[in-house]
């Protein structure tokens, strides 16, 4: 599958600790949970184009002589296309965008997702946690790092979808690695614990007013 390295990126839905079925529930017999994340590339981005030509090499190679057909058919589609205008989304942040909507199945094993130093955030399938934790907890104190909001860099797949469901271009989520803070989505801040003091334990309710 052609792969694609993402630089500084606004990151949007994360799905990133415990996969989620689609719409939240299982709907047919073989869906699978997955993780997602979406990033938004500035409509004059050079990495617009990028991804467009590696879309367009997958639609040739699966689709060879029809592949204009079919890129015709699913271009800015979003229910065919991974990669659609942000103004066709009502979300906030979106404008002057587009998005790039990826997913991973639990089956496939969870993305690699990665502090600035390279340090994994979530334990991964070798969790070692002293208290048991599983693949899809957070290493102490790395909670509020990567948030719906904030800069990342990603590395992705394109694969071509052709089947009962219809001719597509799906993205496949291989890593994320937090880059830098941004406005959290919804007018929120970034999560920081630093904005609060050591509290002793057993200190009542009149210590912390």
């Amino acid at each position: 599958m052609p792969d694609l390295k993402l630089k500084d990126v606004r990151l949007s839905f994360p799905t990133l600790g415990e996969p989620e079925y689609y719409q939240g529930k299982k709907q047919r017999p073989d869906d699978q949970r997955r993780w997602s994340g979406t990033f938004l590339i500035p409509t004059g981005s050079p990495m617009k184009e990028q991804i467009e030509e590696v879309m367009k090499e997958v639609a040739k190679a699966k689709w060879g002589a029809k592949w204009e057909a079919v890129w015709n058919a699913l271009d800015g589609d979003t229910k065919l296309s991974c990669f659609t205008d942000g103004k066709k989304k009502a979300y906030e942040g979106y404008q002057g965008h587009w998005a790039l909507t990826s997913h991973r199945k639990e089956s496939e094993g969870r993305p690699g997702v990665f502090d600035t130093d390279r340090s994994p955030i979530f334990y991964g399938k070798n969790a070692t946690g002293k208290d048991g934790e599983g693949p899809n907890d957070m290493y102490p104190g790395k909670a509020g790092r990567v948030y719906g909001g904030c800069y990342v860099n990603a590395h992705v797949n394109f694969w071509a979808q052709d089947n009962s469901n219809g001719k597509g271009i799906r993205c496949e989520l291989v890593a994320i690695q937090r880059n830098r803070d941004g406005d959290a989505f919804s007018g929120g801040m970034a999560p920081d614990a630093d904005q609060f003091d050591e509290i002793t334990e057993g200190a009542d309710a009149d210590d912390l007013s």
